[in-house]
């Protein structure tokens, strides 16, 4: 079993700095078109038994290129959406960057309770995407899964449940567009027993919660100690 979170691929949102984050929200442009077509390519030798994606449009036409590569149909998964910024939606000033940047830091320095304002908290953002993917893993125990998801919300997720993902590591290490975390079972018996022992620790106790991180973007991931 293993879960690859991607990120969507390139749109006219992340060039003019646009805080774009309610669904349905901007398509892919033709950049964007290339990159789902390379991430696909990217993970052509995976066994991926199905693609899922956010509600958003970019989201759901970069999920439709790597589903085509494996002969699926994508899924939409309610959940792993981005980070809703609420009043600071569509905004492209310093001053609304500033502001997201500086609560987004705090989110990965324990402060999750912080809340965008009129949006959401760094532990809501955490809750929903951990139940989204737990629904996952209960009913596909087996082969690769995708899901095509959200650059601010896969790095406070990811940081949250692989024990070996430090937050210092997570905030420092922005996700490209159409670039990969990919997450497997702490300890990895051919069956999924691993993917449902960590979801209720989690990050409210440390480190151990049953998942680690193989590879974030092209950084190979320490393993977790024994």
């Amino acid at each position: 079993m293993r879960l690859i979170l991607a990120r969507h691929g390139q749109t006219r949102a992340n060039i003019d700095r646009v805080l774009d984050t309610l669904p349905p929200g901007y398509p892919l442009t033709p950049e964007g078109y290339r990159q789902a077509t390379e991430l696909a390519e990217a993970l052509h030798d995976e066994p991926v038994a199905a693609v899922y994606a956010s509600r958003a449009v970019r989201a759901l036409q970069t999920a439709e290129a790597v589903a085509a590569r494996h002969g699926v149909q994508p899924i939409e998964l309610d959940g792993v959406q981005e980070v809703f910024l609420g009043d600071l939606e569509a905004r492209s000033d310093g001053e609304a960057h500033e502001l997201w940047n500086g609560i987004y830091r705090a989110w990965h320095s324990g402060q999750r309770d912080r809340r965008v304002p009129g949006g959401e908290s760094g532990a809501e953002v955490i809750d929903r995407y951990r139940a989204a993917l737990l629904r996952l893993t209960a009913t596909r125990p087996d082969g690769t899964l995708v899901v095509v998801s959200h650059g601010g919300a896969m790095r406070l997720a990811a940081a949250a449940l692989a024990g070996n993902v430090g937050s210092e590591f997570a905030q420092a290490h922005y996700m490209p567009n159409a670039r990969t975390i990919v997450l497997e079972p702490e300890h990895s018996t051919g069956s999924h027993t691993g993917w449902h022992t960590g979801w209720h620790t989690g990050w409210h106790t440390g480190w151990h919660t049953g998942w680690h991180c193989v590879r974030w973007n092209d950084v190979d991931m320490p393993p977790l100690p024994a």
